[in-house]
């Protein structure tokens, strides 16, 4: 995949922060592929690839920043609820 470099300016405090130049790229990265997951510009596979992780590491990763992982219809929230209720313990 073809790179591009890009300049931020950033407060020295807030690169002081999170540790050293090297992983506030890491983090302005991993934030701007996760922003544009949550809008649906990028599908999963292709987040996973632009941060070099593997799908099952995206899921991880997702969950942590509490993105769903897929639209669901109505109909698939009912079906959840049904089987939830069907394995509930009942007093």
């Amino acid at each position: 995949m073809a790179a591009s470099s890009v300049t931020v300016e950033l407060p020295e405090e807030l690169v002081q922060l999170i540790g050293s130049t090297e992983l506030t790229a890491q983090r302005i990265r991993e934030a701007l592929v996760l922003d544009l997951l949550r809008a649906a510009t990028l599908s999963q596979g292709q987040a996973a690839h632009m941060l070099g992780i593997s799908r099952w590491d995206m899921l991880d990763l997702m969950a942590r920043y509490r993105i769903p992982s897929g639209a669901q219809s109505a109909e698939e929230v009912r079906q959840e609820v049904d089987a939830a209720r069907r394995f509930a313990v009942h007093p």
